[in-house]
């Protein structure tokens, strides 16, 4: 049967996007469905316990139709609402957390196609340290490797890793000179054919084709780096924030961009912003990917999503969802009544700016689609999604709702969470998957023994392991970079 691309294409229609889908997780008993680790179909608390969870989670979306595995890390806890973290505690609100970097190698080595996108701040590490890091598992999964940008902005987690708390703006200031060194040495040090490996020479690799970074600024470096170059040099970017600062760094820096909003309408001026800053940069506008959240709740029919949403109201801690809202926008909601209607005029506009945008710019909206954000409303609304969307409904149900988002909003996929894992991510591949294609709107799956493509052929084509020629990084290549230039950024 013809795919309506097909059929859209004999009469001159324009195809449709083809959508990018990541599993979105975190190293957490509760992500984004707060409450549900107590729902017996959840395996999410042996995420600590089993790596088996990470393994048979990996071999279940490398069948599925997703191409990459999306992890978010943070640090400290929620500590806002009701005055400190005992509600997160208490309700496991993505919390324990651990590092998200440990469980990828493993999921790597039972997955030939799936694609790893992990979370890491630019504000509590050395650039040479993470630059190591990444290079060595962009290595070992043969280039399906990502990194989510973030400059970190929870107070809480500054206090609890030592350093000052810097302010929103200065955060992206500082995460520019870091991504422009990672690029040095990712791009620069090391020519393509450096490393020789000859044993009747003797020779390992050519010093004269290995050149020293210097790097002088708020980071200094003064070294080559230590590992040769990976199958992508830099990983695929990605990227998170969208304030004014945030979508002007993610336009320069990002390959791809992760937005949240209940509602198509909240996100769409964000991804118009993001674009036109792309272009003004000098980019392609479209070659900024936009990949919005959502948690999808998908049966086999209207009556099947139902009966899934009432079995997950059983568990949904909405205490632990506003425990995390509440740490997000720095409003102590337990203050308010509960028919309390919540404004941008609650905080003053000095720390929206400073803490998470996704939930200030939920806030402004007033559309029909949202239901108005009382404290009472909003509880409910995060205790299952967070601050992202909630699609509902039988595969073309849900489907429908996705087709919208592209269409309003002009995103080019979904970090699609999980309500139960790994029941949900199984709904995604074997319900919603098969609409989305019949669609046009979704690849066939990759064959088993079809090549390894890198994270970022996945995304811009077969061919294209390295950064974009309109890319910012893409002038530290060895060949044209100087590298004797030490403040040069």
């Amino acid at each position: 049967m013809a795919s309506e691309n097909e059929i859209g294409a004999q009469h001159g229609i324009k195809p449709k996007k083809k959508l990018l889908l990541n599993a979105f997780d975190m190293f957490t008993p509760s992500h984004l469905a707060f409450g549900q680790w107590r729902n017996p179909r959840d395996r999410s608390k042996d995420k600590r316990r089993d790596l088996e969870y990470w393994t048979d989670l990996a071999k279940t979306l490398e069948k599925g139709s997703f191409v990459g595995y999306f992890l978010a890390d943070t640090f400290g806890p929620y500590d806002v609402y009701k005055g400190g973290p005992e509600p997160a505690f208490r309700t496991g609100a993505q919390w324990p957390m651990a590092d998200p970097v440990i469980p990828v190698s493993a999921m790597a080595s039972v997955t030939k196609h799936l694609n790893f996108a992990i979370t890491t701040s630019t504000s509590y590490e050395q650039p040479y340290i993470v630059a190591k890091r990444f290079a060595t598992l962009d290595h070992l999964t043969r280039g399906r490797f990502g990194w989510n940008i973030v400059t970190s902005w929870k107070p809480a987690a500054s206090r609890a890793v030592g350093l000052p708390y810097v302010e929103h703006d200065q955060r992206y200031n500082n995460a520019d000179e870091y991504l422009r060194i990672l690029y040095k040495l990712w791009e620069g040090s090391w020519a393509d054919d450096a490393l020789v490996e000859d044993s009747e020479k003797g020779v390992y690799a050519d010093p004269s084709k290995i050149r020293t970074i210097k790097h002088e600024g708020k980071w200094n470096v003064d070294a080559p780096f230590i590992v040769d170059p990976s199958p992508q040099r830099t990983p695929l970017l990605f990227q998170a924030g969208t304030s004014a600062a945030g979508i002007k760094f993610g336009a320069t820096h990002a390959e791809a961009i992760f937005v949240a909003g209940l509602s198509p309408h909240v996100v769409a001026p964000r991804v118009k912003a993001i674009r036109e800053q792309a272009a003004a940069a000098g980019r392609d506008p479209q070659s900024v990917k936009i990949l919005a959240m959502a948690t999808p709740i998908i049966g086999k029919d209207e009556e099947d999503a139902e009966r899934k949403h009432q079995e997950a109201l059983q568990y949904a801690s909405e205490e632990g969802g506003l425990a995390q809202w509440s740490a997000s926008t720095g409003i102590d909601v337990s203050k308010f009544d509960l028919d309390h209607l919540l404004t941008e005029n609650d905080l003053p506009y000095e720390q929206w700016q400073r803490l998470q945008q996704s939930s200030s710019y939920n806030l402004k909206y007033k559309g029909d689609d949202v239901p108005p954000l009382t404290v009472r409303n909003l509880g409910k609304l995060v205790a299952i999604g967070g601050s992202g969307a909630m699609p509902k409904g039988s595969p073309s149900q849900v489907a429908d709702i996705l087709e919208q988002w592209v269409d309003i909003a002009d995103v080019d996929g979904f970090n699609l969470a999980y309500v139960v894992s790994p029941g949900s991510f199984e709904d995604i591949s074997e319900l919603l998957a098969p609409e989305l294609r019949r669609r046009g709107l979704l690849d066939e799956p990759i064959s088993e023994d079809a090549p390894v493509l890198t994270y970022r052929e996945r995304v811009y084509g077969t061919g294209q392991k390295g950064l974009r020629s309109d890319h910012p990084g893409y002038k530290y290549r060895y060949e044209t970079y100087d590298a004797t230039i030490a403040s040069e950024n």
